[in-house]
C-alpha cells in the first residue's frame, strides 16, 4: 500500500469513529412528536432549509413533517415554502387556511411528476397544516410554492385577477401575453423559437409585470392576499419566460436564475410577514450551499448559498441521505413513475461512510465547538448523491454524483440507512372541494 492510501484509510477510519461518536439516533418519523424535538436547536433560526436526496422517498417527507410540525408548533414557523409550483401551493394555501376556493382551480400538482406532491405523506401534512391553522389562528401558517414552471396556469391567475378589478388592464395584459399564447402548451417550443433568432416576449411580460406593480397600492388596498398572489404569478411568468428563453444557451444560466427566482420568493414572502420564520422543503441540491460543491465550483449556485449570504447565522441547511430501498422516479423526462431499487451508495461517497456508521436512522450535526475535529474530517471532498425525478441506475456515477465538502454544504444531516418509495395519492376518498381531488 502507497502513502497516498495509507493515509486515506486512516482518515476514514478517524472520520468513521468521529461519525460514529457524533451521531444522534433517530425515532422512526411516524412518531413525530420524539422525532421533531432533536430539532429544537434550530428554533432560534429564522430560515431552517430541509432537503432530501431523492424526488420520491417517503422517509424524507415524513421526517420533514415531522420537524416542521414541531418547529410550527413550538417555535413560531409561520411558513412553509416549498419547491413546487406558485399556482398549485396556493391551491394548497388556500385549503389549509380555509380561503374560499377559486372557480377556476384545477387539482393541485397534477401534472408531471405527480407523485412529487400528490402523495400521501405530503396529504397528511396538508391536513396536519389545516387543523394547526383551525387551533391556531394568531399563528396561521402559509404554505408556498418557490418554483417558476408554472407559466399557463401564472398567466391565467393574472388575467382572472384584473378581469374582475380592472377590466381595462386585463384587455391591456391579454395584449401583453399574447406574445406567449404559441407557447403555453408547451414553453420549452419558446426557446426552440428564440434560439433561431425570432423576437422574444421579455419586453411584454416585463412590461405587464411593471403595470401591476405600479397600481400596487391601489389595488392592494382593495384585496391584500389575491393582488399579493396576482402579483407573485406575474413574477413567475418573468421569470418562466426568461428560464425557457435561455434554457438552451447552457444549463448554468438556466438553474442560476431559477435558483435566484426561488430565493426572491423566499425572501419576498419573510420581508411580507412581520416575524416571519420559514421553513423549505427542497432537494439537496438546492438548500445545500452551492459553493461546496463541485456544482458551484463550475459556476452555479443556489437556495442555500443566496441564504447564507442574506440570513448568516439565522439559517440552518439540513441535508438528507440513504443508501438502499426504493424510489418512485422516471426514466425520462414525462414519463410514467416506476418504483425502482436503489443501488448501494458508492464506496468514494459520504454516503456510504454513513452506512458504515451503523446507525439506521441519525441526526449529525457539526455546528457547536465540540465538532472541530469533525467539521475538518468532512472537509475532505466526497462524492454524493443525487435523485431527482428521474433515476437511471445505469448511469449512475454520471447522473447522479457530485463531488462535496459536506461540512461546508450543509450544518446537519439526516440519515436514513434504507428507505421506500412515496405512495402516491388515490383521490377517491377526497371530496369534490379538496385541492388535490380529481372530481
Amino acid at each position: 500500500m502507497d502513502a497516498r492510501s495509507e493515509h486515506r484509510v486512516h482518515v476514514d477510519k478517524e472520520v468513521l469513529s468521529a461519525l460514529r461518536n457524533a451521531a444522534e439516533d433517530l425515532p422512526p418519523p411516524e412518531h413525530a412528536d420524539a422525532f421533531g424535538e432533536f430539532f429544537d436547536r434550530y428554533g432560534d433560526a429564522r430560515v431552517v432549509l430541509l432537503g432530501e436526496a431523492t424526488h420520491g422517498t417517503s422517509e424524507f417527507y415524513r421526517a420533514r413533517a415531522a420537524i416542521s410540525r414541531h418547529l410550527i408548533q413550538y417555535h413560531g414557523f409561520n411558513v412553509v415554502a416549498v419547491e413546487a409550483d406558485w399556482p398549485d401551493a396556493a391551491r394548497i394555501d388556500r385549503y389549509i387556511r380555509q380561503i374560499a376556493r377559486d372557480e377556476r382551480d384545477t387539482p393541485a400538482f397534477s401534472r408531471f411528476p405527480e407523485w412529487m406532491w400528490r402523495n400521501v405523506e405530503v396529504l397528511e401534512f396538508v391536513e396536519w397544516l389545516r387543523s394547526h391553522n383551525e387551533r391556531s389562528v394568531a399563528q396561521e401558517v402559509e404554505f408556498r410554492g418557490l418554483d417558476i414552471y408554472s407559466l399557463r396556469a401564472s398567466i391565467a391567475t393574472v388575467l382572472a385577477y384584473l378581469d374582475r378589478v380592472d377590466p381595462a388592464a386585463a384587455r391591456m395584459a391579454r395584449y401583453r401575453y399574447g406574445c406567449l399564447t404559441p407557447w403555453q402548451e408547451d414553453p420549452a417550443r419558446y426557446g426552440q423559437h428564440v434560439l433561431i433568432g425570432n423576437p422574444t416576449c421579455e419586453k411584454e411580460v416585463r412590461d405587464q409585470l411593471l403595470a401591476l406593480l405600479d397600481r400596487r397600492l391601489e389595488y392592494a388596498k382593495r384585496d391584500g392576499e389575491p393582488f399579493f398572489d396576482a402579483a407573485q404569478n406575474a413574477r413567475v411568468v418573468r421569470s418562466a419566460e426568461e428560464y425557457y428563453r435561455i434554457m438552451y444557451h447552457g444549463s448554468r444560466e438556466s438553474w442560476n436564475l431559477r435558483d435566484r427566482h426561488m430565493f426572491d420568493t423566499l425572501e419576498t414572502l419573510t420581508r411580507r410577514r412581520p416575524g416571519a420564520k420559514a421553513i423549505v422543503w427542497a432537494h439537496n441540491s438546492h438548500i445545500g450551499n452551492a459553493a461546496a460543491t463541485s456544482m458551484g465550483w463550475e459556476g452555479e449556485f443556489n437556495i442555500g448559498e443566496l441564504c447564507r449570504a442574506a440570513f448568516g447565522n439565522e439559517m440552518v441547511a439540513i441535508g438528507f441521505g440513504t443508501d438502499t430501498g426504493t424510489v418512485a422516479a422516471a426514466s425520462d423526462w414525462g414519463a410514467p413513475m416506476e418504483v425502482k431499487n436503489v443501488l448501494p451508495a458508492r464506496p468514494d461517497s459520504f454516503e456510504h461512510l454513513f452506512r458504515q456508521t451503523g446507525h439506521a436512522r441519525s441526526l449529525t450535526d457539526w455546528r457547536s465547538a465540540g465538532r472541530t475535529r469533525l467539521r475538518e474530517l468532512l472537509s475532505e471532498p466526497r462524492l454524493e448523491r443525487a435523485i431527482g425525478v428521474i433515476y437511471r441506475p445505469d448511469t449512475e456515477l454520471l447522473s447522479h454524483y457530485f463531488r462535496t465538502v459536506l461540512s461546508e454544504q450543509f450544518d446537519a444531516y439526516v440519515w436514513f440507512e434504507t428507505t421506500l418509495a412515496v405512495t402516491p395519492l388515490s383521490t377517491e376518498r377526497l371530496t369534490p372541494e379538496h385541492p388535490f381531488s380529481l372530481q
